[in-house]
């Protein structure tokens, strides 16, 4: 049994056995945070793309903790030269892990590192699939609705599905219904949303046309947990 836990915006800490994940934790400045980062103990990090409000503390976490970080190889080589441990990976490519599987994919957005006197670039976006005790969990990343959304959901049983709904930087709430249609996960959790102004939008919203299309959607509100 797995266990996830919203840390806010797209961040989650996904817990199973021995082995605990954080994805995308954007902390320290999020107003919506509850968790304190240096309360969070972790072995890996999985980084979906380089925006800051989603490396967040990812430094600061996996120099404490020793985290491996997992993401694109220019997010990845950018951790190695600071000293830390990572993984490389590059979009279609996917590496068995002690704790299971992990297969990036393609996401629709940016990815460059605003590091105060200039925009490093980070590589492309992805979303990511993590396949754990049989299970799959499809974090999308920050992304725009694509086709090849319903091929994921055709190749990978899903059991979670973790899609922004904010708008203006990603999907809105009427594509990330769309999108569901493709993935036909088990359940789908929205994120990405409310964390700043321009993407407050209402997530039981989305709960109720997904609901209408016949799928199950759950809103977690910061520091609830989800077992699958």
């Amino acid at each position: 049994m797995a266990n996830l836990t919203f840390l806010g915006h797209a961040a989650f800490q996904l817990k199973c056995g021995n082995d605990t994940i954080l994805f995308d934790p954007f902390l320290t400045g999020n107003p919506l945070a509850k968790a304190n980062p240096d309360d969070l103990d972790c072995n890996y990090i999985i980084l979906t793309h380089g925006h800051v409000d989603h490396i967040g503390d990812a430094v600061s976490i996996a120099k404490r903790t020793g985290a491996t970080v997992i993401s694109n190889y220019e997010i990845a080589t950018w951790f190695a030269a600071q000293g830390i441990a990572s993984h490389p990976m590059h979009i279609g490519g996917a590496y068995n892990f002690p704790f299971g599987r992990v297969k990036l994919t393609i996401a629709h957005h940016g990815s460059a590192f605003d590091a105060g006197d200039g925009f490093i670039y980070m590589g492309n976006p992805a979303g990511v699939l993590v396949t754990i005790e049989g299970k799959t969990l499809y974090h999308a990343g920050d992304t725009g609705l694509f086709y090849d959304m319903k091929l994921i959901g055709e190749m990978n049983a899903i059991s979670v599905a973790l899609l922004p709904i904010g708008d203006n930087f990603t999907m809105g709430i009427d594509d990330a219904v769309k999108a569901v249609e493709f993935l036909n996960p088990g359940v789908v959790v929205p994120m990405h949303f409310k964390t700043f102004e321009v993407i407050d939008v209402n997530p039981d919203e989305f709960a109720r046309k997904v609901s209408a299309i016949g799928k199950k959607a759950q809103v977690l509100a910061v520091g609830d947990d989800l077992e699958f």
